[in-house]
Formats: C-alpha cells, structure tokens, sequence
C-alpha cells in the first residue's frame, strides 16, 4: 500500500471539494470552488456583443480572464493591471477559454460574449484546475439565466467538464497535487476532460526527468477517475436549490 501523502490523502484521492453557487449578487453566474486550501471565485457575465471577426456570423464567443489575487499566496502577489497581465496568467486564461468554448454550441448562444472571470482568493496548487472546474459550473448557470429570460431557446451547453491535476512524486503517481506536491513532482500534468470521457486538453511535462508511456497511461487513468469526482461534486451542486 502506498504511504499516505502529508495531508493524510491516499494517492488516488482529491482534496475535499465545495462549491458554493451564486457567490457574487451581480454576476449571471458565479461560484466559489474550493478544494482543499486552493480558493477560486468564478463569475460569467453577458454582453450582447461580439468581437469583430464574428459580427454577422450569428456566433457567439466565450472569453475568460483569470488572476491570483493580493494575498492569495503566502509572499504578496503583485495586483496585475491592464495590459499588463504575466505569462502564466495570460496562458491560463487561455485554457480556460478553450475548454468551456469546445462544449459550447456557439450558433445556439447567438451573438453575444460570455465573459469568465476567475480570481484566486488563496492558492494551494491546481488553480488553473479549480478555475476551469469551478467555471463550467457558472456557465452552467449563466446559460440557464439566458434560458429563464429567453434569450435563448435552451442551454447551448454541450456537455459537463472538469479539470484535475495530476503528477510523479517519488515515482508515485498522485491526484489532486497541492503546492508543495507540485513543488516536489518529477512530472506535472493538468488534464481537461468531458463526461464522456473524452480529452479536452492535457499539460504535461517532466520535471528535470523524463516519463514513460506506461507511466502516461497511469497518470491519465487517474486523472479520468478525480474528474468523475469533481463530475459528480459539479452535479451535486447544481441540483441544489
């Protein structure tokens, strides 16, 4: 049996997961997603435009921001301004942009952008993760607000998605890394999947070391499984009043 990790997980376990719903009064959708220490506050607002490229095209877009806050991290992290937005920052919220356009049907949204914007209150590892996991749950209930209203006929939501890090520490293959985990790994992999199952994106590289195909195959095998929890955890709170 492998030994248990500093927080007491097994290998194969996530953090403690929360998500707690229409967090922010003014937003179409939001919520706080917690898991473990990490802290993200995810909220998605409509405006009836769209960039220039997709004027006339009945297409709608989906775009996202995303930055650690002041204090969310034990040295203080600068507050990013306009234009002005780092490269990890920037990839990030890229990502996050991605996976939620890939289950969206852009026709039935109609011309209009729903803006994404996911802020760490505190980081413990896997914020990239807890954004994109924590905003298809405000995009869930943002596109049920456009339904309600009847701006659109239904929900242009394809399918569910979720986000989980997986990685390599001491040969181990671990679910769910927190900060010191991913400080520790010999290999780091963020996967995107859907309720099919299927993969959306995956983020992988080897620490100072390189990995096997054997040890691939585990490490997305582990992933399926912490995102069918974080599927489950999504669903829980969404059938929630």
């Amino acid at each position: 049996m492998p030994p248990s990790r500093a927080d007491g997980r097994a290998p194969d376990q996530l953090r403690p997961v929360k998500l707690q719903r229409r967090y922010s009064k003014y937003s179409a959708g939001s919520v706080l997603f917690e898991a473990g220490d990490t802290r993200v506050v995810c909220n998605v607002s409509v405006e009836e435009s769209v960039p220039a490229h997709l004027r006339d095209t009945g297409k709608g877009w989906i775009t996202a921001e995303y930055g650690m806050l002041p204090g969310s991290t034990a040295q203080r992290k600068t507050r990013e301004r306009f234009g002005k937005v780092d490269g990890r920052s920037l990839e990030i919220q890229r990502l996050i942009g991605r996976s939620l356009r890939s289950i969206v049907d852009m026709e039935l949204l109609g011309e209009r952008t729903l803006w994404v914007d996911c802020d760490v209150l505190q980081a413990d590892g896997g914020t990239r993760t807890a954004a994109v996991t924590g905003a298809y749950v405000a995009l869930v209930d943002c596109c049920n607000a456009l339904v309600k209203e009847r701006r659109v006929i239904r929900s242009p939501i394809r399918t569910a998605l979720a986000a989980v890090s997986v990685g390599l520490v001491r040969g181990i293959p671990i679910l769910d890394l927190s900060y010191l985990e991913d400080s520790l790994a010999d290999v780091d992999m963020n996967v995107v999947m859907t309720a099919q199952g299927e993969f959306i994106e995956l983020q992988g590289t080897g620490e100072g070391r390189t990995f096997s195909r054997d040890q691939l195959a585990q490490l997305l095998t582990l992933a399926e499984h912490g995102v069918r929890g974080l599927l489950d955890a999504q669903k829980a709170a969404l059938a929630s009043s």
